[in-house]
């Protein structure tokens, strides 16, 4: 149960971060239309997926450890 609720926190922020990047990048290239920004959201949104599970073993395998 623990390793679930620590993936939701974990994903929930590695999520916003990843998405925000992609979008502020999207903006800051000027590319236009809606359709970029949906990609670029998207692409974080399924980024965050390996980047949640690796963050989340760590914190758990240093925690165990001490």
């Amino acid at each position: 149960m623990r390793f679930v609720i620590v993936v939701l926190a974990i994903h929930a922020i590695a999520m916003t971060v990843l998405m925000g990047v992609g979008v502020t990048a999207v903006l800051a290239a000027g590319l236009p239309g809606s359709k970029p920004i949906l990609i670029a959201a998207a692409t974080g949104f399924v980024l965050a997926v390996p980047v949640t599970w690796i963050v989340t073993r760590l914190i758990l395998a240093k925690a165990a450890r001490s």
